[in-house]
């Protein structure tokens, strides 16, 4: 394991038409939840507070007192403005208006953001969802004039470590050693422009 109030005003969307898995089995249950659609918001959106608490309650299950203290203490952390426009964003990947995946930033500094609240509802794991969210947040970093990206995740989340190996993450810890030594698990990025001679890096 590495905010409610009023409804905010909701940011642009952006059509992601699913065509994460190209096999027509695949592709055709993904088709029978509708188009996909990111929504860039806030933590105080309904949908966003649906996502926290059950983030909150995943982690909770993995770590139990690992780190000493409830997962709830990590989900308020920070507060809401940390995560919503200028300052940074929550992401929900809709399928109509329910979120199937989700994850957010913060900035670190004037070229870095952190990526953090990385979710995927339980239901639809296993579909690539992840992947595409993790991409449009470094799409969104980027168009906002960011140009490194880092992330942290815990020692019970081996398909995070996964997921952020293969977008091209370096770790910055000794991938050699148990997961349990590590405890928590770093990675950074340098973001590729569109087009750039490196993009093809980028998830």
């Amino acid at each position: 394991m590495p905010q409610p109030s009023a409804l905010a005003s909701a940011g642009p969307r952006a059509d992601v038409r699913s065509s994460v898995n190209q096999n027509t089995t695949n592709q055709t249950t993904a088709d029978q939840y509708g188009d996909q659609t990111f929504l860039h918001t806030t933590p105080l959106d309904p949908r966003a507070q649906e996502v926290l608490r059950d983030l909150e309650g995943e982690y909770d299950r993995r770590y139990g007192n690992l780190f000493g203290e409830p997962a709830s203490t990590e989900i308020n952390r920070y507060p809401v403005e940390l995560f919503s426009a200028p300052q940074g964003t929550f992401l929900l990947l809709l399928r109509g208006d329910r979120p199937v995946s989700a994850g957010a930033f913060m900035t670190i500094d004037a070229t870095t953001v952190e990526v953090k609240r990385m979710w995927t509802h339980a239901n639809h794991r296993g579909q690539g969802l992840a992947k595409l969210v993790l991409a449009e947040l470094e799409a969104e970093a980027l168009r906002r004039g960011f140009s490194t990206v880092v992330l942290s995740t815990g020692p019970r989340q081996p398909e995070a470590v996964r997921l952020y190996l293969a977008a091209g993450y370096t770790p910055l810890f000794d991938t050699s050693l148990p997961a349990e030594t590590i405890v928590i698990h770093y990675f950074r990025k340098e973001l590729a422009p569109s087009g750039s001679a490196t993009d093809g890096t980028a998830p």
